[in-house]
């Protein structure tokens, strides 16, 4: 079953994807869909905004590619400060898990 994203789980979910190496936003949407085996959705809605913010933030930067076919693309990629904020992210991200699992395995006895 397939679920969108919460708001406040994309930029760290943007950040381990885009720390892979460069890509360009709908390759960051179908990479998160992948890993999940489609599990989490990721919206052009929800998705522009928070590459916008990540790069206003610093954490990433962006430049157009030209693949020699198609049209050019805008690919990211992680600054010294985006390794950083991944990484407080992820260090969040086992807290928040550690604490619902907590209640969850306490509860189910």
């Amino acid at each position: 079953m397939a679920s969108t994203l919460a708001r406040r789980d994309i930029p760290a979910l943007l950040l381990a994807v885009i720390a892979e190496g460069r890509i360009h936003g709908y390759g960051i949407a179908r990479r998160i869909e992948e890993l999940t085996d489609g599990a989490l959705l990721l919206r052009e809605g929800s998705l522009y905004p928070a590459l916008r913010a990540l790069e206003h933030e610093g954490h990433v930067k962006s430049r157009w590619d030209d693949p020699g076919s198609g049209p050019a693309r805008k690919v990211y990629v992680l600054t010294a400060s985006g390794r950083r904020e991944r990484g407080r992210a992820l260090e969040e991200w086992r807290q928040y898990s550690d604490a619902v699992s907590a209640v969850l395995e306490e509860t189910r006895r």
